[in-house]
């Protein structure tokens, strides 16, 4: 009886397997999916070599706070207001009212802003009131602590003027105020520092503290004044004020262009908080900061028009400068009272693109730029198009500036993507905030847009809501194939760009963002990664490629060639974004290759994906949802592969000659880019 049951668990066990595989032919060939790509030589058309950039903006303190590697936040004492005594945030006092009196006053060396801190000091080194161990003074936390490592150096600057002689520690300490990790000690006579003085010193890390405070004490007394307090890492990137890390994760990306500085950071809820180069520029102890009344912080403007000019000149990206037109959230400027803002427009072109000898190109070479920047790019204002004076505003700026630089690309805020637009313009600005389902359906939102006229700049972008979470695999995958679609349009889609880029854990005032980071860590999420995909689609070819398939609603692809830099090599990559819940069996048939002369090997496959939609990076799992890499075998003009449920992938065939070896490896190998 044993031997009969065993016989019959056989048979059981055969026929569950035909049947098993009977039934997964069938889900395959359901899922059965072929791209033919024309990969001629003549068949393709060039993509833009200004396609893929980013779109910086003052939010979420990604400047102040984050790539900007200033470690005091209010260094100049000004984010309280005018008005005296104002409060200090978030520098704190050492010491109590009995030993220390701290205040502000308008006793500042400096026109643009007059708040100094005055702190008279009670207690001393003898008699009744004995300074406490340590001495007294006043602590900086920086944002949300400062990044000190040990062997690295820092500059400290700061101005101070006394009614005596002064013995100030300067220092580094835990952010309970113990440890000293650096320090310099700061005399001077009464007759030295009667008036306003500056010093300067390097301070060198003895130890590593992320959390870290800088600190101004004392155990003399009498009175001091300090202002425009600064502590700069000395290993910026090449010495330009820019935190070396966050910099790379932007030139990982190989942007062709940034636009700066914003956003509604331009414009402002009321005009008064709203950015003005002007006050941005020259001595960084010259300018006097601004409140953010939109995002809601305070910036010292460190990070200014200069720098900003600068940032793109080092990542080799084309600046594109968003001025403010007259217009905020909540008040702007009749057309016949624009003209002053008009001029603040030219004069900031000139302060970009004048010679040393111009006004404003003298105030660049100042500050050590003497030869022009690139500038070729401007944009009237930022989401202004509805406004009740953007039309009347935007021509006075359009006609002055045409005059004055007739090879400057001028940006309108309205869309054309569907209607032509009522006034002149070089290209149009197109923003897209929505959940995951509309997104992926975007990617035919320009397919119908008209050929003629100005060109799309889709300078915002980004899946949000509950389906983005702060980050999700979700979203990423959804603007993947929003992506696409702006990719097999490029000749209507001159330029594209995500937001926000950038934001300090500290302080989301948007989610999800491209680069998450604190004082010392940082990560991409999953949307960073999929711009990465793109990177190399700016100046390639698009080819024509066509997709049969019954999965159109969850399926999307491109083709393009492009030259790696690197290896001298010509590629053919293949993006496909599949948006569904089963795996694809795609069958990818290149034509208009010469079998002579060229065949498809050393290939590699790259896909983004993970175990759930909702998976999202952390500074604990920073690679939780990456793209991994892996080479392909068997590859010729007839490729089949396997495009998992909910995956971004990208093929990327080497063009060779036929007398070069194929490549042969095991196609499990794995690596992270």
């Amino acid at each position: 009886m044993g031997s009969h049951s065993a016989v019959l668990l056989q048979v059981f066990i055969v026929l569950c397997l035909v049947v098993f595989q009977s039934s997964a032919v069938k889900v395959d060939a359901d899922l059965n999916t072929t791209l033919t790509v024309d990969a001629s030589d003549s068949s393709g058309s060039p993509i833009p070599d200004t396609l893929l950039g980013i779109f910086f903006e003052e939010i979420n303190h990604a400047g102040a706070g984050g790539l900007w590697a200033e470690l005091v936040s209010n260094r100049g004492f000004e984010a309280g207001g005018p008005n005296t005594p104002s409060n200090i945030d978030p520098w704190a006092i050492i010491g109590n009212v009995s030993y220390i009196n701290v205040e502000t006053d308008r006793t500042s060396l400096f026109d643009r802003n007059k708040i100094a801190l005055r702190l008279e000091v009670l207690c001393d080194t003898t008699g009744d009131n004995i300074c406490p161990t340590g001495g007294v003074g006043v602590y900086n936390p920086g944002f949300w602590g400062m990044n000190i490592e040990q062997g690295k150096k820092y500059k400290v600057v700061f101005y101070v003027r006394s009614t005596g002689s002064i013995n100030l520690l300067v220092s580094f300490t835990g952010s309970n105020g113990l440890g000293n990790l650096a320090s310099a000690e700061i005399t001077g006579s009464a007759s030295d520092v009667s008036n306003w003085t500056k010093v300067e010193t390097i301070l060198e890390a003895k130890a590593t503290d992320h959390n870290a405070r800088l600190q101004l004490t004392t155990t003399t007394k009498g009175v001091i004044w300090l202002d425009q307090v600064s502590a700069m890492p000395q290993d910026t990137y090449k010495g330009h004020g820019f935190r070396n890390d966050l910099f790379g994760m932007l030139a990982n990306m190989k942007p062709r262009f940034i636009r700066f500085p914003g956003g509604c950071f331009v414009e402002g809820e009321w005009l008064r908080n709203a950015f003005r180069w002007r006050e941005s520029v020259g001595p960084w102890e010259e300018r006097p900061g601004h409140f953010g009344d939109v995002w809601m912080y305070w910036t010292d403007d460190g990070l200014g028009y200069f720098e900003f000019l600068q940032l793109a000149e080092d990542l080799g990206a084309a600046p594109i400068w968003v001025f403010n037109n007259g217009i905020s959230h909540q008040d702007q400027v009749d057309t016949t009272a624009v003209l002053p803002f008009v001029q603040e427009a030219l004069d900031g072109i000139e302060f970009a693109r004048g010679d040393a000898t111009s006004k404003w190109g003298s105030l660049r070479a100042s500050m050590g730029h003497p030869e022009p920047f690139d500038l070729k790019y401007v944009a009237v204002g930022n989401e202004d198009c509805n406004k009740k004076n953007y039309r009347g505003n935007y021509l006075k700026f359009y006609s002055a500036i045409r005059s004055a630089y007739p090879d400057i690309q001028i940006i309108s805020n309205c869309d054309a993507s569907s209607q032509p637009l009522n006034h002149p313009a070089d290209l149009y600005d197109y923003h897209l905030y929505t959940n995951a389902k509309d997104m992926f359906s975007r990617a035919t939102a320009f397919d119908r847009t008209s050929r003629s006229g100005p060109k799309a700049f889709v300078s915002e972008y980004a899946v949000t809501g509950s389906d983005a979470g702060t980050g999700s695999l979700k979203a990423a995958l959804a603007e993947a194939g929003f992506l696409i679609g702006l990719e097999r349009n490029s000749d209507v889609v001159h330029m594209i760009s995500y937001a926000p880029l950038f934001v300090n854990t500290n302080d989301r005032r948007w989610n999800p963002d491209a680069i998450v980071f604190n004082s010392y860590q940082f990560y991409g999420t999953p949307s960073y990664w999929v711009q990465l995909f793109f990177s190399e689609s700016s100046g390639a070819t698009l080819l024509k490629a066509s997709l049969q398939s019954t999965l159109s609603n969850s399926l999307v692809a491109s083709a393009i060639t492009w030259k790696n830099p690197v290896d001298g090599n010509n590629y053919i990559r293949i993006k496909v974004v599949n948006f569904n819940v089963n795996a694809v069996d795609l069958h990818i048939s290149f034509n208009g290759l010469d079998p002579n002369t060229v065949q498809l090997s050393g290939s590699t496959k790259t896909v983004l994906t993970s175990s759930s939609l909702t998976d999202e990076n952390s500074f604990s799992q920073p690679k939780k949802v990456v793209p991994i890499q892996s080479l392909l075998q068997s590859v010729g003009r007839e490729v089949n592969v396997v495009v998992p449920p909910y995956s971004f992938t990208s093929f990327d065939f080497l063009k060779q000659s036929t007398n070069l070896e194929i490549i042969r490896t095991d196609s499990s190998s794995r690596a992270s880019i």
